[in-house]
């Protein structure tokens, strides 16, 4: 086994292993989309990353053939966009759900993203951000911002 392909191995586990992370503190909320859900988004846009800087690589300088590997991130996007667009639906006229998760997912794929890209300190800090957001706001969204609604009504 060369370097390359121990590098690919290492991309690949701490992609699943960061959204890991990010689903096991969902999994602790109780949602929907937990620890598995967050390591396959995560997972699979690190493979689509890697596929796409390996398809670079074997087309450059090649004749009259262009490629251009922002085209396959821009797909992961788009594609973790509709993913996302599956979770979120309106309860009510006032409450719509699934809006945190699917942005979580979102978050989840670029981190996906920039681990395929050899980015392991964006990755490593955007993951501690989304824990963040999601633990630390989410209690104060509960617990504060709850309660003032609440006296508003």
């Amino acid at each position: 086994m060369d370097n390359y392909q121990i590098q690919i191995i290492f991309q690949l586990v701490l992609s699943v292993v960061l959204g890991g992370v990010i689903g096991l503190e969902r999994e602790t909320k109780g949602k929907a989309a937990g620890f598995q859900t967050y390591s396959l988004v995560t997972l699979g846009a690190c493979i689509f990353t890697i596929i796409s800087f390996g398809l670079f690589d074997s087309f450059y300088g090649k004749a009259n053939i262009s490629f251009d590997p922002s085209r396959i991130v821009l797909a992961v996007a788009t594609g973790i966009g509709f993913i996302g667009a599956g979770v979120i639906f309106q309860r009510d006229s006032i409450h719509l759900e699934g809006i945190t998760t699917a942005s979580g997912l979102w978050c989840a794929a670029a981190i996906g993203v920039a681990l395929g890209s050899g980015l392991y300190f964006a990755a490593l800090i955007s993951t501690l951000l989304v824990i963040a957001i999601f633990m630390i706001f989410g209690k104060i969204e509960t617990d504060y911002l709850s309660r003032l609604k609440n006296k508003k009504r």
